[in-house]
């Protein structure tokens, strides 16, 4: 069983081939690929979390959409001095497919 640990926009995940991940926004090539950076590596017994040999694997993978997260509201509100504020967020993000781990 080989898998990988990735670095996805801040965050790592875990990822094997076929695996679909939803990740902070990310640009794709001209073909709608992206290569992402692995951390670790784990092939049956073998684990590899040198930065040296990590540096000759590549995680390749298919940008399937780019979408928004949900609806953040976030409020301030300071008592008796009628201050009150209001602002709402949406993430960006993608969904990936992972192709391969070379």
């Amino acid at each position: 069983m080989v898998y990988a640990v990735v670095r996805a926009g801040g965050r790592q995940e875990k990822v094997e081939v076929g695996t679909v991940v939803t990740m902070d926004r990310i640009a794709a090539d001209e073909n709608g690929n992206v290569t992402l950076t692995p951390v670790l590596l784990v092939d049956g017994d073998k684990i590899t979390s040198d930065a040296k040999s990590l540096a000759k694997v590549t995680v390749t993978a298919e940008v399937l959409n780019d979408l928004r997260g949900p609806k953040i509201i976030i409020q301030k509100y300071k008592n008796k001095t009628g201050y009150k504020k209001r602002q709402g967020h949406r993430q960006e993000l993608t969904r990936v497919k992972i192709t391969g781990i070379k």
